[in-house]
């Protein structure tokens, strides 16, 4: 295989896979349309927020139509609050008021031309999260070299793929990058997200920081196959292709969730 084409099929497979994830992640915004008595209303639901500050959700409707916002916290036995969402030139807007970390709210945005009232997205709420915030200086390394890690992963698996090629080089630096990305920076993160370095294996179930651990466990028997320069074909192949399957697994899948009933 020519190195272009190498690193063209690299590419083309690691941006669709990290595409595909963030897109189908619980945090990215849910979007949809609705027809509201006669009037298609097109909307974009928040399902991340950050702690300083209350979460906006705005919704394009124009008048007549009214609305208002329902929400409880998440998991509680908590009556539904009901606000009215507020008129800004084409939109309607409401407010949910902030949570502590990892604090959750289910939310409705219901709409109404006078006769019928609508939920917008279903009868099922959305759940938006929330989080602190992350410095840039943290946020950005872990996600070019994450991504990084992603890349050479499967470029690993391509040339494993290729006899005319030794896929060792691109193993170890595999390792480091998703060690770097993964297990270094991804808790740090985390930490200033969430307040929780790791809550994986053994500390909890977070699917994020166990997908993290079961590649970079796949890569170190990678590692540890190809002693002595030896390709590991096998190895790398089952580590690249595991890696592509975990990855494309929601973003902050069971994620960290607060729990209420211990605040009270």
């Amino acid at each position: 295989m020519r190195k272009g084409l190498f690193w063209f099929l690299a590419v083309v497979i690691t941006l669709g896979s990290a595409v595909f994830q963030r897109m189908t992640g619980p945090t990215h915004p849910l979007r949809g349309k609705v027809v509201v008595e006669g009037t298609e209303v097109a909307f974009k639901l928040p399902r991340s927020a950050e702690t300083v500050r209350d979460a906006e959700v705005a919704v394009p409707a124009p008048a007549p139509l009214q609305g208002y916002l329902e929400y409880m916290r998440f998991k509680t036995e908590d009556a539904w609050a009901r606000v009215p969402l507020a008129r800004q030139g084409d939109r309607l807007v409401g407010r949910l008021p902030k949570q502590p970390a990892a604090g959750k709210l289910a939310y409705r945005v219901l709409l109404s031309g006078g006769y019928l009232t609508t939920p917008i997205a279903g009868e099922d709420p959305v759940i938006i999260r929330f989080k602190d915030p992350v410095p840039v200086w943290i946020i950005v390394p872990h996600v070019l070299v994450i991504f990084a890690g992603m890349l050479l992963a499967t470029a690993a698996g391509l040339a494993a793929l290729d006899k005319k090629r030794n896929p060792r080089r691109l193993v170890l630096w595999t390792v480091a990058l998703l060690f770097a990305g993964g297990l270094v920076l991804g808790p740090l993160v985390q930490k200033f997200a969430f307040g929780v370095a790791w809550s994986g294996f053994p500390l909890g179930m977070d699917l994020t920081d166990n997908k993290t651990l079961i590649a970079f466990l796949f890569w170190i028997a990678a590692l540890l196959a190809g002693r002595k320069g030896k390709p590991a074909r096998p190895f790398v192949i089952a580590a690249s292709l595991v890696t592509l399957l975990i990855f494309l697994i929601p973003h902050s899948l069971l994620g960290s969730e607060l729990d209420y009933s211990k605040m009270e």
